[in-house]
């Protein structure tokens, strides 16, 4: 490219550098070879490095690299997995909930563990428990690896039946303290990972509750708010309208001066029975019976209309589980003796939730008959009739029955615990049966009036035994509400604290292998001997490396022969854990399983094949949830 300057004189502006004769001064030969027509030569320009990569490159540097082929190919590649492997990880993940089972609630994965509160711990020193002695011993549950407590009534009430007169569903009792105290206690719990269970006593209130007031004064909608019925009285005496009789044996129907009517009590007389049906109360049944148990309880008990009121408790506390983790469980009493299948009822139908269950009390019949086939028999009895798919629960003891070890004694105490421990389901656990607690003498001590209890269970409602300490350490009174037991000194919980082969130490060791073996927990249940002297069951899981045989000795010592009758079975188990302690970790043969009196043993082996596959054990395996175990990923499925 040229351009004239001013002067006319040609000028060169490419990369060739240029002459001009008029203007430059040139060397005689220069001038000679302008002077030939060679006034322009061209001359290269200087090469330019091209600079590398580098951290810190400014755009225009970035940009000459970023899209050569080398450098873009990798970057799409990298991109494109990123995309795939997102998208395998959610359909991994979408996949596994799919096919996963549903975790265990709360009210599932733990014992729960009952208390009496009057009886627990007392921290005022007025020798009644209350709530903040119950706090003040929440590290006691952590310790027992327990994380769900069931606390008796704590209600406003007389004190006739201890807590089960209600005058007020909205106020805590001033014995055991404020609204306040109850608050603190909840949260306490909650920041421990602690659950509560309340008792709750609809069946009736008392006699000085305000709607009783209200209806025997014949005042508005409270008029029908209990069963009333006419009845004969003439001085003093009164003739009942039926023969209904309280479970205490005498007349269910007291008359009542102010309403001029009997009123229908199923318990003690300052306990009338709220009218949930609100119709007219059957005639009187025409036998003439002075037993409560050999009368007919069609119309006083386990009515089909309870069922609707439950579902609707139900709808209710579901409206308050809508929160993640904040779960409300409804369980419930039911007396219902032997027509299991009224007590099943309470499950629910299909489609219809009503309780998460209804409380176990078959195993309380051992009271008079503790020997291996009746066990077997009690455990079917629940999980032969439950609605498949729901959880059991078990328990040998509560605050209204005689405490197990005074049937039981101190020979079979640790393996009950284990019996209820190793069952499918939840286990309820009654205070003190963790340390082998007994009935108290109610004769000997100092209880308060006694005398007017209708019945006495307060002989299993003894203070809690802690330490060796004065009162066992429950109350620094000098009169406790009722005795302690005059054996705390050697059966409490901080001796056995230090002993390994306590019954604290087989509780809790049981407690912590639940919690630690899924198979212990949500596996199959598969029943696979019974003698005179021994109850065999296998738990066992889909997948899962081990499988764990539970013997149990509920007569007298003897050697078992497993292998014989169960082809197939190892030849060898090692003992996970034992009632007595010494034989921990020891191995047995499963052609001579020896027992004590009262030994129970919970035996570790590698499964070849699972009991509940075997069409011989169909109709003896059990499982409420099924899950199968994929130790790949160290996790649960539901389809297999």
């Amino acid at each position: 490219m040229t351009k004239e300057d001013v002067n006319g004189s040609v000028v060169e502006l490419s990369g060739e550098h240029c002459y001009d004769s008029n203007t430059f001064e040139l060397e005689p030969e220069e001038r000679e070879t302008a002077e030939a027509g060679e006034a322009c030569q061209a001359v290269p320009d200087p090469e330019i490095e091209k600079p590398g990569p580098y951290a810190g490159m400014p755009k225009e540097v970035l940009l000459l690299y970023s899209g050569q082929a080398r450098y873009r190919l990798p970057r799409e590649i990298i991109f494109w997995l990123s995309i795939v492997t997102s998208l395998m990880l959610t359909g991994a993940t979408v996949a596994i909930i799919v096919v996963s089972p549903k975790c265990l609630s709360w009210w599932q994965s733990s014992p729960l563990y009952q208390l009496y509160p009057r009886s627990f711990q007392d921290s005022d020193s007025d020798g009644v428990g209350d709530l903040r002695g119950i706090q003040t011993k929440l590290s006691y549950f952590e310790y027992l690896n327990v994380k769900s407590i069931s606390i008796g009534s704590i209600y406003k009430s007389s004190s006739n039946d201890f807590g089960y007169e209600v005058e007020d569903f909205r106020e805590v009792d001033e014995v055991f303290g404020t609204m306040e105290d109850f608050e603190n206690l909840l949260t306490a719990m909650h920041d421990k990972g602690l659950k509560l269970v309340m008792d709750f006593i609809p069946n009736h209130t008392s006699d000085k509750h305000i709607w009783f007031q209200m209806s025997r004064n014949h005042t508005g909608k409270f008029t029908d708010y209990y069963v009333w019925r006419d009845c004969h009285h003439y001085n003093g005496s009164t003739t009942p309208p039926n023969n209904w009789l309280t479970v205490y044996g005498d007349s269910a129907w007291d008359y009542d001066a102010i309403r001029g009517q009997c009123y229908y009590h199923q318990f003690g007389k300052g306990q009338p029975d709220l009218n949930y049906h609100s119709h007219h109360v059957q005639k009187e049944m025409i036998e003439n019976i002075s037993s409560y148990s050999e009368l007919h309880h069609d119309y006083t008990t386990t009515q089909l209309g309870l069922h609707d009121i439950l579902r609707n408790w139900r709808i209710v506390l579901d409206e308050y589980s809508r929160e993640p983790g904040k779960y409300r469980s409804m369980f419930t009493d039911s007396f219902d003796d032997n027509e299991i299948a009224k007590t099943m009822l309470y499950y629910g139908s299909s489609g219809i939730k009503e309780a998460d269950f209804p409380f176990n009390f078959y195993l309380t019949r051992l009271e008079n008959q503790l020997y291996s086939r009746n066990v077997f028999e009690l455990v079917n009895l629940w999980m032969a009739n439950m609605p498949q798919g729901h959880w059991p629960n078990w328990m040998v003891g509560n605050q209204n029955v005689y405490r197990v070890m005074s049937w039981a004694g101190r020979d079979y105490i640790n393996v009950i615990n284990m019996l209820l421990l190793t069952l499918p389901g939840t286990p309820a656990p009654y205070y003190g049966e963790e340390i082998g607690m007994d009935n108290i003498n109610l004769n000997s001590g100092n209880a308060d009036d006694p005398g007017k209890l209708n019945v006495n269970p307060e002989v299993a409602r003894s203070p809690m035994q802690w330490s060796s300490d004065d009162n066992a350490g429950f109350s620094k009174s000098n009169r406790t509400w009722i005795p302690v037991h005059s054996e705390y000194q050697s059966v409490n919980v901080q001796m056995q604290k230090n002993d390994s082969g306590s019954t604290l130490a087989v509780f809790r060791a049981l407690t912590l292998l639940r919690e630690k073996e899924l198979p212990l927990h949500r596996g199959w249940m598969c029943y696979v001997y019974n003698d005179s002297n021994v109850f065999a069951y296998v738990r066992e899981l889909d997948g899962f490396e081990r499988a764990y045989l539970i013997i149990l000795n509920f007569g007298q010592g003897t050697s078992t022969d497993l292998q014989s009758k169960i082809p197939g079975l190892p030849k060898m188990m090692h003992i996970r854990l034992g009632t007595r302690a010494e034989n921990n970790g020891q191995m047995v043969k499963t052609s001579a399983i020896d027992t004590a009196r009262g030994e129970g043993l919970v035996l570790e082996y590698h499964p070849e094949w699972l009991f509940h596959r075997l069409n011989r054990y169909e109709k003896q395996c059990f499982i409420s949830d099924r899950a199968c175990y994929l130790s790949m990923f160290d996790i649960l499925y539901k389809t297999c």
